[in-house]
């Protein structure tokens, strides 16, 4: 049973209606409450305003991005009810036509599957593999595109021509470059036929001019056939570079025997000199002989890197792997320098064809092997005429074979040319005296090193004796003359 409540005044139900103004009516009289009126509401503060602002802009902002990511989320699930419903229906055109070759391609690479743990779902697992592959994709190509348009590209500079040329006998012409002592002063000619992607420009690189005088050395590099200033030789072979290096000789005014000297692929003209035209060579001075790249596909390789304009590394251009010495060298602006210039000069004829005749020299058929330069005796077969050769007090038999001091230094750590195939020289010509270089590369020994030069010059000519003397700076005394010919007999003999 309720109770009902007493009946309230109209005083009482008017201010039930209306909020506490602080305004009171007592009986007759309305009175104010100055405390809780002051004629008008203070504003608040400026640090409150901007609190509040803040806020409700941050939550306006968190609300609209969480209605989008509801909406976009229904939307998928929207797409793909409609996908599943209409395409993927057993019944769709879609799905008969590609059913059966998906099912065939999917059993093909089942075994795909056994390299996934075992408490995956393949269908899970694949899609996200073929998301992140594509993803590291698309970033590479994003950071190769930024890093080739960041990167300056040094463009192959042409350069006027600048090499003394000789003509020989069959009308070509050769250029060649010399330094160190003159001709009229040499006590020792070195003639040096360049490697693959190189030119006279190279020499020695980074022999000093200052030890050449003292141990009266001539160097002398020239173009071969084809490269830098050099003319092209139609039918070029091993044969007919022994024969250019011997005009060569003989047109800049060498006097006797020539020392040559073969680094990495320059080695096979140097073997070949040894073979064609050993009675003028008095030894040979050989660095990681040989090298033997594959004429596959030469001429469009070679457009595509050192034949396209611009410089590169030379371990990216060929191919090489180089070690830890190898790749310091390379990386150092001498080197590259050096390196450029000599580049350039090889490649100004603009024509893959040396290129792909070196290559091919290289791999082919030489028209000799090294087993013809191993030092044999020879005695004349039984008959009459050894017989009486022998009456006559003639030897019975001969040396063949190369008999000059062979020196080849070889880098152990050679990843261009691996230090197996000096021992493949060594055992083929056991005359041959090999020098093993730890922890030395294929570029780390021979270039841009004064110790090493000078310690080569030491083992190969002795003691630095410096020029010889001459009168007038052209006539050579009689002591100067014997004194060559002794030290050009001392080097020959080793």
């Amino acid at each position: 049973m309720e109770v009902p409540s007493e009946p309230k005044s109209w005083r009482d139900e008017l201010a039930s209606l209306v909020e506490d103004t602080g305004i009171k009516f007592n009986g007759d009289s309305i009175t104010v409450s100055p405390k809780e009126f002051s004629g008008k509401t203070p504003p608040p503060s400026t640090a409150e305003a901007a609190a509040e602002e803040t806020e409700s802009l941050k939550d306006q902002i968190k609300g609209f991005a969480k209605a989008w990511g509801e909406l976009v989320v229904e939307l998928g699930r929207g797409c793909r009810d409609v996908v599943q419903q209409t395409i993927l229906t057993e019944d769709s055109y879609i799905v008969k036509k590609t059913k059966g070759p998906v099912a065939e391609v999917s059993e093909k690479l089942r075994f795909l599957n056994e390299f996934l743990p075992e408490d995956r779902d393949p269908v899970h697992v694949w899609p996200v593999v073929l998301f992140v592959f594509f993803l590291a994709l698309a970033v590479l190509n994003v950071n190769s595109k930024y890093e080739s348009a960041t990167s300056m590209v040094k463009k192959v500079s042409l350069h006027p021509p600048s090499a003394v040329r000789i003509s020989l006998p069959d009308g070509r012409y050769i250029a060649y470059h010399e330094i160190g002592v003159s001709a009229d002063k040499a006590r020792f000619s070195l003639i040096v036929p360049h490697g693959f992607l190189s030119s006279r420009l190279a020499g020695i690189m980074g022999i000093k001019v200052s030890l050449l005088e003292e141990f009266g050395v001539r160097l002398i590099s020239y173009d071969l056939p084809g490269f830098g200033e050099s003319d092209p030789h139609p039918n070029r072979n091993l044969n007919s570079s022994a024969l250019d290096l011997s005009y060569l000789a003989d047109s800049v005014g060498v006097n006797g025997k020539f020392w040559v000297l073969g680094y990495s692929s320059g080695s096979l003209h140097a073997w070949a000199a040894l073979k064609y035209i050993p009675n003028k060579v008095a030894g040979a001075v050989m660095f990681a002989p040989l090298v033997n790249p594959f004429p596959k596909f030469l001429t469009y390789f070679y457009h595509r890197t050192f034949l396209s304009g611009k410089h590169g590394r030379i371990d990216k251009w060929l191919a090489l792997s180089l070690g830890k010495k190898d790749r310091d060298l390379v990386e150092t602006s001498a080197f590259e320098e050096i390196w450029h210039r000599d580049v350039e000069e090889s490649v100004r004829q603009n024509s893959p064809k040396p290129f792909v005749e070196e290559a091919m020299l290289q791999v082919s058929n030489w028209g000799f092997s090294l087993m013809d330069l191993q030092v044999q005796r020879k005695c004349p077969r039984k008959g009459i005429i050894p017989w009486l050769q022998f009456m006559y007090g003639q030897p019975e038999c001969e040396l063949t074979g190369y008999l000059g001091p062979i020196h080849i230094w070889q880098g152990m750590d050679d990843m261009v040319v691996p230090p197996s195939m000096t021992d493949y020289v060594a055992r083929v010509l056991p005359t041959a005296i090999v020098h093993r270089l730890p922890e030395e590369g294929h570029f780390s020994y021979f270039s841009l090193c004064d110790e090493c030069h000078r310690e080569i010059f030491s083992t190969v000519f002795g003691s630095p004796q410096g020029p010889l003397n001459t009168v007038d700076n052209n006539t050579l005394t009689k002591d100067d003359v014997e004194e060559a010919s002794a030290a050009q007999a001392k080097s020959a003999t080793g």
